[in-house]
Parts: C-alpha cells; sequence; structure tokens
C-alpha cells in the first residue's frame, strides 16, 4: 500500500480531494482538519476539540481518528460540572442531543495563570500573539454521538500535532510508502503557513508561525520507527509534477 499524507501548509494548496483524482491503486489518503472542507479523504485526523466538533456537526461520513475520543453517557455529562462555575461562553455544544456524548477541553479557571507563567518563560515573544496561541480551544466540548458514527479514538500517538499523527497512523496502517505533502515548516519570524487560517477553528489570518522544533521530531520520530518504509516529501523528493505522474493525479 501507498499512502499519501496531506498537511495544510499553503504548499499543499493545489490540490483539493474535490478536485484531483488519484487513479494509481492502493493508494490511502491522510488527510487533517479542515480539509474535510474541500473534499473527503480516506483517513481524516483531528486532535483539536473544536474541529472534531465542526467535523461531527457537518455531518462528514468518512472514516475519523479523533484525539482523546472517550465516549461517556450524556447524563453523565450533565453532572460534570455541577458546582463549577464556567460561563456558557466557555461551553459548545454540538447540534443534536443524543444519549452519548464526548466531552473535551481546556479549563478556562486556571488558563490566565498558564498564560501568565508562559509570558515569564517567553519574554521575547509577542504577548498578544502569545495569548491569542493560549486561548485558542479554551472552554468545554461536548460532542452528542451515536454508535454508528465512523469514528476511531487514537491511541498513539497522542499529543502530537494532527500532520504527524496521520503520518504515524498511515505506517501503523502498513503503507510501504509515504509521499508526504504540506508539512510546510514554520518560523515564528514568518506569518503562519496555513492554508485555512483566519476560518473557524483556526487562529487569525494575521497570527506569526510556531517553533517548529517539535513537528520535526516528531516526524524523526516515526522515520525512526518505521525504517523500513520509504518516505518521499514533495518538494524535497519530488515535485508535484512528478508526484502526479507517480500516483496519476488528474
Amino acid at each position: 500500500m501507498k499512502a499519501l499524507v496531506l498537511g495544510n501548509g499553503e504548499s499543499r494548496s493545489w490540490f483539493k480531494p474535490c478536485h484531483q483524482t488519484i487513479l494509481e491503486p492502493n493508494v490511502m489518503t491522510y488527510g487533517c482538519n479542515a480539509i474535510y472542507r474541500d473534499g473527503a479523504v480516506n483517513n481524516l485526523i483531528a486532535v483539536d476539540y473544536g474541529m472534531q466538533q465542526e467535523i461531527y456537526d457537518s455531518g462528514y461520513k468518512g472514516r475519523c481518528h479523533f484525539a482523546n475520543w472517550s465516549v461517556i453517557p450524556s447524563a453523565v455529562a450533565d453532572t460534570m460540572f455541577m458546582g463549577y462555575d464556567i460561563p456558557e461562553a466557555f461551553i459548545h455544544k454540538s447540534k443534536y442531543r443524543t444519549e452519548q456524548c464526548v466531552v473535551s477541553g481546556k479549563d478556562p479557571v486556571t488558563l490566565h495563570e498558564k498564560i501568565e507563567v508562559a509570558i515569564q518563560m517567553n519574554p521575547q515573544l509577542d504577548m498578544t500573539d502569545l495569548r491569542k496561541k493560549m486561548e485558542k480551544d479554551v472552554g468545554v466540548w461536548i460532542t452528542y454521538v451515536n454508535e454508528s458514527d465512523n469514528i476511531e479514538s487514537i491511541d498513539y500517538p497522542v499529543g502530537w500535532s494532527a500532520g504527524n499523527t496521520a503520518l504515524h497512523l498511515a505506517c501503523q496502517h502498513g503503507a510501504e510508502k509515504v509521499y508526504i505533502m504540506g508539512f510546510d515548516l514554520s518560523s515564528y519570524d514568518e506569518p503562519l503557513n496555513n492554508i485555512y487560517k483566519g476560518t473557524d477553528n483556526y487562529l487569525p489570518a494575521d497570527s506569526k508561525g510556531f517553533n517548529s522544533v517539535n513537528w520535526e521530531n516528531q516526524m524523526a520520530t516515526t522515520m525512526k520507527e518505521f525504517s523500513d518504509i520509504e518516505f518521499i516529501v514533495v518538494g524535497e523528493d519530488i515535485n508535484e509534477a512528478q508526484l502526479c505522474e507517480e500516483l496519476k493525479i488528474i
């Protein structure tokens, strides 16, 4: 099996699942987060709580892999926050109530303390930009689900970026050759590099990039663990035209 793992860096902007067709047999596609807005992939990966709820509420029917996806009875969720003074603005519920749900999120009560610590530890950073990043996905997401959902909880890796999680899953699933596209390196000194920036569940378009050390370490860890797999990075090992030729993309 071959795998095409699609990040959401701007170098991938030419490729949209609804526009391109892969004619090469036995190619599985792995995409992240809002790529579903541009068409279906074989495997959709999301690790951010707000994006998970967006995907679920969209009615997307493809195979999904969500981080920290633990289903509990809805009655339990109703009593979980009794005694906690969480503003309604921080509670995000999905469209339709069912008997089961998934509860995820960041504690808004302790967020301020964490931001102050981060500011003290990183005085060289843009404080406005730092706050925007830390405040993203703050609150509680209650997503009501059904037993028939095509969603798998990610057992490992956990705590990784969506792109590198997708890369690791492609390897877990038995890919022998993995094409990697749209994994653009990020830099704090440059604007945020993401196709979907400025849209729902993403940082504003004027945000700065991230330090890419963790991303690079996660990718290196995957390649070392699966050293028998051939990894091909589009833009480094081959160009877009060669990718289209090898996978018969039209």
